[in-house]
């Protein structure tokens, strides 16, 4: 049996400690509500419409206050939620990018690819590989 493997790997800056403290209690609170299927009330909607697709893991970058955010595993939807609440939060006029990866453990013509993420405080804007390839291959 093969398997399938989306990844990517980010930092995701903040502001501050207490942002950077904020983003990564809201990731473990979510992360371990995902195991029960109960999160609590001051959960953001835009995020918990994507608890299913959390399988990220964040980690607190000590000298930047920013938070690692990476996964072997997709989440791609939910990541770019969760940031994008942390920039409505923190910091409305920055802006986040990241790629990400597809990939099998054994050579598929379909199985390879990737795409990339635009995010800001009103906006999220991705695209993946196969999508550019059918724009621009006219």
């Amino acid at each position: 049996m093969a398997d399938y493997f989306t990844s990517f790997t980010l930092v995701a800056p903040l502001p501050d400690e207490a942002a950077q403290q904020y983003a990564f209690q809201l990731s473990t609170t979510i992360s371990d509500a995902g195991r029960d299927d109960t999160l609590p009330d001051n959960v953001p909607q835009s995020i918990r419409d994507e608890m299913e697709n959390w399988s990220f893991n964040t980690v607190a970058v000590s000298e930047s206050h920013g938070i690692w955010l990476h996964s072997k595993f997709g989440g791609i939807d939910a990541v770019c939620a969760f940031i994008q609440h942390l920039l409505r939060k923190f910091t409305p006029e920055a802006i986040v990018t990241f790629e990400w990866s597809h990939d099998y453990s054994k050579p598929l013509t379909d199985a390879y690819g990737g795409g990339a993420a635009i995010i800001t405080a009103t906006e999220i804007k991705t695209m993946s590989t196969s999508e550019w390839l059918q724009l621009n291959a006219a």
